[in-house]
């Protein structure tokens, strides 16, 4: 069974400012160990921000360039999300960049209605699964953690699992970090999977407090790693023996109706 080097990298945002990201970014992704995916923040680049002005044309935009320069670099996939505009829509768009180059996007399903997002971005209306490296990871934005209904885990027709990992990626402010917490472990229960969020620190231009606490919990939601309110770049593995064991002791999958 191939077991998976996944690298969680929470740090401070800097509001609206790319440039300024991109640095920060590239300087906590020097010298990192060897690894498979790497999960970023909501927004990595603004922050989460409703400024379209800061959204690139989705057929030719610099964030995508620079994920796919860095993606090869690592050789490791990256996931996160960034603003788009795309037929004449913004999209809070969720993208899994392959070191091929290869890139899945997922838009977000959910729109954040207490912090205006509704009125800016059209939400998605699909589910995104991709297979990677032999593993299958079902991609999710922020406030998508709320709607349970969203990524319900099922046994398919080849007896296997939809889906492995959730991945979600945040900008989930400290207020509410007891729901982030209870719900990023309610959601690896009950699909019997690894659940990974991973979400920013610092201040943010609406003066929203984010203590970041991201995490990962197995499909028992057991803590893998949980992190405090600090900068961290952090790798672990996870065992697939381990998920497929859990659905072969506990078949609670194979009861959904």
């Amino acid at each position: 069974m191939f077991d998976l080097r996944i690298t969680i990298v929470q740090f401070d945002q800097i509001w609206e400012n790319i440039s300024a990201n991109y640095k920060r970014i590239e300087h906590l992704l020097q010298n990192l160990p060897e690894t498979d995916v790497i999960v970023l923040p909501e927004m990595f680049h603004t922050g989460f921000s409703m400024d379209t002005n800061l959204a690139e044309e989705w057929s030719n935009n610099e964030a995508l360039s620079f994920l796919r320069n860095w993606s090869s670099k690592l050789n490791a996939a990256i996931y996160t999300s960034f603003m788009v505009r795309e037929n004449e829509h913004f999209f809070n768009r969720g993208v899994f960049v392959e070191p091929s180059s290869n890139v899945t996007h997922y838009d977000k399903r959910r729109s954040f209605g207490l912090g205006g997002e509704d009125k800016v971005f059209t939400e998605g209306t699909t589910e995104t699964i991709v297979d990677f490296k032999g593993w299958k990871f079902n991609l999710q934005i922020c406030y998508d953690l709320r709607f349970p209904e969203l990524i319900r885990n099922r046994i398919e027709a080849t007896g296997e699992a939809a889906y492995d990992v959730l991945l979600y990626v945040a900008n989930w402010p400290n207020k509410r970090v007891l729901h982030w917490k209870t719900l990023l472990r309610a959601r690896a229960i009950e699909n019997q999977c690894y659940t990974i969020g991973v979400n920013r620190i610092g201040i943010d231009g609406n003066n929203l407090t984010y203590s970041g606490s991201s995490a990962i919990y197995n499909g028992l939601g057991e803590t893998v790693i949980e992190l405090n309110d600090q900068e961290s770049v952090q790798t672990v593995i996870l065992s697939k023996s381990d998920i497929q064991n859990l659905r072969i002791q506990l078949p609670f999958l194979k009861d959904r109706k």
